[in-house]
């Protein structure tokens, strides 16, 4: 991924942190036949490696977790809060005239050599601790334990674990950096009266990123 230093997000609490935000993953690993593309949620053990595990499952039907390959990493994206930036949110246009468009966005790349796991134990915890994550919002989680123990039984023996260490941790949190500072106050502004929470998260970002 291309990076400019001014859009690098070196901190890695902060890169993990939109990781668990947003676990829904662009997974990208090279099969038999080339690339292959699913997009899963994954599950991420911090305290595993230099820079955390990846956890997550597929369904056994499907082929990817028989075609990892040993030889080359996999790339998972995750993408945080984006937005188009119009350029009649910036007030040197009145002056200058010299702005285009562009769009704000924040991501995560984690890479690292990916491997299935039929282990029913490790299929097990995952499920629960997926599950325990993807629920601790809600005002009355759903439990595993609130379905009979052989349909999720049954269901668990339907899928493959995968676990991907991750040995390479890029953050690119593009933010306006590199506007002029009346425009990068006026995209907050101009976010943040869009209203929706999309924006307001984006415009929340770019004001951090103001000092």
């Amino acid at each position: 991924m291309y990076i400019p230093p001014y859009h690098a997000e070196t901190d890695v609490s902060t890169v993990l942190s939109l990781i668990e935000t947003q676990p829904l993953g662009a997974w990208v690993t090279v099969g038999a036949e080339g690339l292959i593309a699913n997009h899963i949620p994954f599950i991420l053990d911090r305290g595993r490696g230099e820079f955390g595990t990846l956890r997550a499952h597929v369904s056994r039907a499907n082929p990817v977790w028989q075609q990892l390959s040993r030889e080359v990493d996999s790339l998972v994206m995750f993408q945080g809060p984006h937005a188009y930036i119009t350029p009649s949110w910036y007030p040197t246009r009145l002056t200058e005239g010299k702005v285009v468009p562009t769009w704000n966005y924040v991501v995560a790349h984690a890479h690292g050599r990916a491997r299935a796991i039929e282990d029913p134990h490790w299929i097990a915890q995952l499920l629960f601790d997926l599950t325990e994550h993807s629920e601790a919002q809600q005002a009355m989680p759903w439990k595993l334990a609130d379905a009979p123990q052989d349909f999720i039984q049954r269901l668990a023996r339907a899928v493959v674990g995968i676990e991907i260490p991750i040995s390479k941790l890029q953050g690119k949190w593009k933010l306006s950096q590199d506007e002029a500072m009346a425009d990068r106050l006026g995209t907050v502004e101009g976010l943040a009266a869009l209203g929706d929470v999309n924006s307001v998260a984006l415009a929340h970002l770019v004001r951090q990123q103001i000092k």
